[in-house]
């Protein structure tokens, strides 16, 4: 696994290492390309995997001033940043906003398959929309205080602190969870996302997918609850597989590493159904 981050240590925008046919990883809203450390070494074994902080995001590239923070502007950004590694097409696989923004570069013909953790972008009712607004505001406001950080020593205080994200968060280690609250106190776009997000600028459907997809569903997920994220999910994305990742939460790389890495995989290499993911 790579080294972990120090709190006030400089944090590299983006990671890259590994050999074989490209592989993007886009991380979540408010979070980093850490949040794929779990599944880095696995992954490449098969693949040459570049892990970018997407741009607002804290270690990422500044947001440009004036620019209106939505999803199509940061998709542009991934775009730019791609086009700046080298990379025409790839392996493309997000988790939440990151899932979402996979599905938009998959659009734009930019992937070859395409992977999506509990992808954001598809709700049923406006209502959906504004409980998962509120959700990120809490969030927000609880990961700021410093004593509650300090938490994070303990083990079982860790799984409390995470337990919205994550069903295991024991398993991460102390200084990486200092992290995630450092990913959230540095992420300059996330209030303007909330605020200037309405319940018409979800992900628009797709007529035909332009390669695989895949959507892995945790089935623990307390922010995108499958039944109100994603079953309109199926609808906007005709034709693509299905599987639920069972016993994970929201962020399931760190609940289940391997699973992560085999449902990747099977899509990357061409597999696309085995009895470790159950369909939906």
């Amino acid at each position: 696994m790579a080294g972990h981050v120090v709190v006030g240590e400089d944090v590299e925008p983006s990671y890259r290492g590994g050999s074989g046919p490209p592989l993007v990883l886009l991380h979540g809203a408010s979070m980093s390309w850490r949040a794929w450390r779990p599944v880095l070494d696995e992954l490449e074994r098969h693949h040459e995997v570049f892990a970018p902080t997407m741009t607002g995001h804290r270690g990422g590239v500044p947001w440009v001033d004036g620019t209106p923070v939505r999803v199509e502007a940061i998709v542009d950004a991934v775009g730019a940043q791609l086009d700046e590694a080298g990379i025409a097409t790839a392996h493309v696989a997000g988790n939440s906003l990151g899932g979402w923004v996979a599905l938009e570069l998959a659009r734009r013909g930019r992937a070859e398959t395409c992977t999506a953790f509990s992808p954001a972008g598809a709700w049923r009712r406006p209502f959906d929309l504004r409980r998962l607004i509120w959700t990120f505001r809490l969030g927000l406001v609880l990961g700021r205080p410093r004593g509650l950080r300090r938490l994070a020593a303990h083990p079982g205080a860790r799984r409390v602190l995470l337990n919205r994200v994550m069903e295991h968060g024991e398993r991460v280690p102390e200084q990486d969870v200092e992290g995630f609250f450092e990913d959230l106190a540095g992420c300059v776009v996330i209030d303007e996302l909330l605020s200037g997000a309405r319940a018409g600028d979800g992900l628009p459907a797709f007529p035909e997918l332009p390669c695989p997809v895949r959507v892995a569903w945790s089935e623990r997920d307390h922010i995108l609850p499958w039944r109100d994220y994603g079953v309109p999910m199926q609808v906007a994305l005709p034709g693509a597989d299905f599987v639920r990742l069972p016993r994970c939460g929201h962020v399931p790389m760190w609940d289940d590493p391997e699973l992560v890495v085999r449902s990747l995989l099977q899509v990357t290499q061409a597999r696309v159904t085995s009895p470790e993911t159950v369909e939906v």
